[in-house]
């Protein structure tokens, strides 16, 4: 990020050190619940160890198969100052788990025909007709910049192959903020949107601000802001009380603890928050969630579209959104260039994994007990989710600790899918 906005998302707590770093939480408040079905104490000890050897300060974990919810399970406290304890109504900021909010309300416009997966987005919005590609920079240090050859469509967006990437896995991009004080999509600020490509469209996968574009396609052909959106065309119809990008006091009162994992392995807890006064909502990464709400839409994924007689997408569609989308091209390792927000990371070391609309997809069997043809995804504060179509199994774990793909709690991840696969008798 440029040293202002950097600063300035520093203040909201995305980095800051406030407090006492803590090696482990004591008295940690542990809830347990253990569901009827197969036996999770694996999971169940797994969660509880995390809290007790300074892995987290608490988290939440939830699963479903197509029968219904087969596992929720938290440890730990969601608020270090009154001691309470996480629940899985604790609310969480979801970062770019908000995507999956924003592929279905794309895919749902797509479906009634106002808008197509292979159209140019500048049909759209006009401000994406001519878009430019960073070549690199001149003796002064600025940026060298062309026209782009191809147009940029819909599909190009939504898996991510636009040219689009992020600053914190960009050298390019952060030396681009920092040159010209162009502000960081975090920040909510539109000016976030002149942000140069780094390749033409459609020549390789990298991640970055493509979402935010498509939460603004959303928005154009609906005549409604996200919130709106998502309230009236996901949230509500799925239950989803809990769910949104403007936090309300109810939510707040209920946010788990965020903290900074330090350099000696402990945790400092420090406030987070979104912008709550944004220039536009962001459809990539804005978002608060509870896993009780998180769990009711991977569930409607699993069931194909739709959940307790509510339908928010048809079976072809969502079959769509599972299946690679981007041919030739590989999803591959993300290197940081700012490690205080994230490591470098792989979340398939060694195999080789696709993009859907707009999911990763394990090609290979997963190491802790997925299929091939898995999807998953994850948000930057460490909260992370698969949905294993061929199993019928979906799990989502959460906790708020930057910096992203923490060692600690991947290793949870990993322990709570392995326990979920076993106790339902899969692996």
């Amino acid at each position: 990020m440029h040293d202002m906005n950097r600063r300035a998302f520093l203040a909201r707590g995305g980095m800051a050190a406030a407090g006492t770093a803590l090696a482990a939480v004591p008295h940690a408040a542990t809830a347990l619940v253990r569901p009827a079905q197969g036996d999770f104490s694996a999971i169940d000890a797994a969660l509880a160890g995390a809290v007790s050897d300074g892995s987290v300060l608490g988290v939440a974990a939830m699963a479903a198969t197509s029968d219904g919810i087969v596992y929720r399970g938290t440890a730990g406290r969601a608020n270090l100052e009154t001691g309470a304890p996480m629940r899985d109504d604790s609310v969480f900021w979801l970062l770019s788990m908000t995507k999956a909010f924003t592929a279905t309300a794309a895919m749902q416009l797509i479906e009634q025909e106002r808008m197509r997966l292979d159209q140019p987005a500048a049909e759209i919005l006009p401000e994406l007709a001519a878009p430019t590609i960073l070549e690199g920079f001149d003796a002064a240090g600025q940026p060298i910049l062309r026209p782009a050859k191809r147009q940029i469509t819909v599909r190009h967006l939504l898996t991510h192959t636009s040219g689009y990437t992020y600053s914190i896995w960009s050298d390019a991009l952060t030396r681009y903020e920092a040159a010209t004080g162009m502000p960081d999509i975090a920040t909510c600020k539109n000016a976030a949107f002149t942000a140069p490509l780094e390749f033409e469209p459609g020549e390789r996968w990298e991640y970055g601000i493509s979402m935010d574009w498509v939460g603004k396609l959303v928005e154009q052909v609906s005549d409604q802001s996200l919130e709106v959106y998502f309230r009236e065309n996901i949230f509500a119809p799925l239950g989803m009380k809990d769910s949104g990008f403007l936090i309300g006091s109810a939510q707040k009162a209920r946010l788990a603890a965020f903290a900074n994992r330090q350099p000696d392995g402990s945790l400092a807890p420090a406030p987070f928050e979104m912008p709550q006064r944004p220039e536009f909502f962001m459809g990539g990464g804005g978002a608060f969630s509870t896993p009780r709400d998180y769990m009711a839409f991977l569930r409607m994924l699993l069931n194909g579209g739709s959940l307790d007689g509510a339908r928010i997408l048809r079976p072809e569609t969502v079959a769509q959104m599972m299946i690679n989308q981007i041919g030739d091209l590989s999803v591959h390792e993300m290197r940081s260039a700012q490690p205080g927000f994230s490591n470098s990371f792989d979340e398939f070391p060694g195999q080789p994994h696709k993009w859907g609309l707009s999911f990763d997809i394990n090609t290979a069997p997963g190491p802790n007990g997925r299929a091939a043809g898995s999807i998953s995804w994850a948000g930057l504060l460490n909260c992370y989710f698969w949905l294993d179509p061929v199993s019928q199994v979906t799990g989502a774990l959460f906790t708020q600790i930057l910096p992203f793909y923490d060692d600690r709690v991947v290793a949870l991840y990993g322990a709570f899918e392995r326990g979920l696969y076993r106790g339902l008798g899969r692996i």
